[in-house]
């Protein structure tokens, strides 16, 4: 069965997950951990991503950004897989695949999604029992979102810049959006959407989504494919001069 293409636009946010291979560990040191963000940061700035939250897990990675160009995040994905995976290989005296496949990826809806998905992320560690507060994990971006703990790699989405008029206030306001856990639905979504390859945002921005890449922006029904998923990708090319990245 052929893979499915990648949902991807210019200039959307995109939730990025990539995972260890067999759910086994991508970072075995904090020196690991120090190198990908190192190699995030100059591929990053490479394939013009913004970075707007990450988190480094032991088994697997999240990262919120920002491409200029679609195929940029594909680009930069790519180069910072077999790099770090060459140094891991190389210092750890072993050989194979560590990532479990191609990553995983959503596009965001910032007037809905864009704030949840910062929270998503760097609550991760928190989820999953290793710290009480997001700010006591350090390979996380809370620190530097909520905080403003000095970083050359986070650059902030606007609608993070519409939290306040000032840096105080904005990082205030963002403290306060951790005051309460994640609802368990809105976990779900987030993570049917990224697994899936589908978008993340309200109906209206999932339908103008569809229209524009002309593919189902969301998870479907049982039954007869919509007609706008049975179109070829000649004929978008044909009306939208673009077609899905496949990567």
């Amino acid at each position: 069965m052929p893979r499915r293409a990648r949902l991807r636009l210019d200039g959307l946010p995109l939730h990025v997950i990539q995972r260890g291979n067999n759910k086994s560990p991508c970072f075995f040191a904090d020196s690991d951990r120090v190198l990908y963000l190192a190699l995030l940061r100059e591929l990053a700035a490479k394939h013009e991503c913004a970075v707007h939250a990450y988190v480094l897990m032991t088994n697997h990675v999240h990262l919120l950004l920002t491409p200029i160009r679609a195929i940029g995040a594909s680009w930069m994905m790519k180069d910072l897989g077999q790099r770090y995976v060459q140094f891991v290989n190389r210092t750890r005296s072993r050989t194979g695949s560590l990532w479990e496949g191609r990553f995983r990826s959503s596009i965001v809806d910032s007037s809905t999604y864009l704030l949840t998905c910062y929270r998503y992320i760097e609550l991760n560690p928190v989820r999953a029992g290793m710290v009480r507060q997001p700010g006591e994990y350090p390979w996380s971006s809370y620190r530097v979102n909520a905080n403003g703990d000095p970083s050359d790699l986070i650059q902030p989405h606007e609608r993070y810049l519409r939290l306040a008029e000032d840096d105080a206030a904005r990082r205030a306001a963002y403290r306060g959006l951790f005051g309460r856990p994640l609802g368990l639905d809105a976990i779900k979504t987030i993570r049917e959407a990224a697994n899936g390859g589908f978008a993340l945002g309200s109906p209206a921005f999932l339908a103008s989504l569809s229209s524009t890449a002309g593919r189902r922006a969301s998870r479907g029904v049982p039954g007869r494919p919509p007609k706008i998923a049975r179109e070829t990708t000649s004929h978008l090319e044909e009306k939208r001069g673009l077609s899905p990245v496949l990567f």
